[in-house]
């Protein structure tokens, strides 16, 4: 699985199904995000952009150097904070300004 949800963290604000390209972010009785099919998820991380609570998070495995680490995006004014969870408890924080981010 690469992302997965808080369902203690979320707020059922609804961004993440709103944004999800494989419809695969279902909404539960409780108005809580979940993933039907994790193994289904293509892993672009749109619904991590959207998330406000943080409940969304993409899991960075070994495979990509993650080796188990985590990230969660967080709104800085103009600026996307990307916020790595690493697997020994640092965090270390990237952050990109979307209007340049496709420059090259």
């Amino acid at each position: 699985m690469s992302v997965e949800i808080d369902r203690e963290k979320c707020v059922g604000c609804r961004r993440c199904h709103d944004v999800c390209p494989g419809s695969l972010i279902k909404i539960g009785s409780d108005g809580k995000a979940f993933i039907k099919y994790p193994k289904d998820c293509w892993g672009c991380t749109s619904c991590v952009k959207e998330c406000p609570a943080h409940a969304v998070r993409f899991f960075l495995g070994a495979d990509i150097g993650g080796m188990g680490s985590v990230l969660h995006i967080e709104k800085n004014g103009e600026l996307l904070d990307w916020v790595i969870e690493r697997y020994d408890g640092e965090n270390i924080v990237v952050s990109v300004d979307p209007k340049e981010s496709n420059k090259y």
